[in-house]
């Protein structure tokens, strides 16, 4: 079924275009429109997939920000005291002069480690989060 293409303009600072550019490149897109068309969908799949999380979990949240960002490290400690009763530990590693890594592990309702996750992602000056969860209850 055909589907009618339709034009968007966005705004990429320098360094996240050059970036882009060479994975598209290295895949073999044939244009930035096709790349930008894969990474919208993997970015719906993902969606779909963290909607999904479900019932009793254990999860790890990935997150890596700037610390210089005004706020930003309070923001951060707020959710997690929010949602202290969740979180079972945290590392939190100094990259270089402005990024850190925090890995937060967590164990709960699958919503609400979701929204951990998604909140953290929404705020400013975070540059990476993932969320990675699995059932405790999986047979290895």
């Amino acid at each position: 079924m055909d589907q009618e293409l339709m034009r968007i303009g966005v705004s990429l600072p320098d360094n996240l275009l050059g970036r882009f550019d060479n994975i598209i490149e290295k895949r073999g897109y044939s244009s930035r429109s096709e790349g930008i068309r894969d990474a919208i969908r993997n970015y719906i799949m993902h969606y779909e997939w963290m909607n999904e999380v479900e019932g009793e979990r254990i999860g790890v949240i990935t997150l890596i920000y700037d610390h210089d960002q005004r706020g930003l490290v309070n923001n951060l400690t707020d959710i997690q005291h929010e949602y202290m009763d969740m979180i079972k530990s945290s590392v939190h590693v100094h990259l270089d002069h402005d990024n850190c890594l925090e890995l937060i592990m967590l164990q709960g309702d699958g919503k609400q480690v979701k929204e951990v996750a998604e909140k953290m992602m929404a705020l400013k000056g975070v540059k990476h989060v993932k969320l990675t969860t699995i059932s405790p209850n999986t047979e290895l």
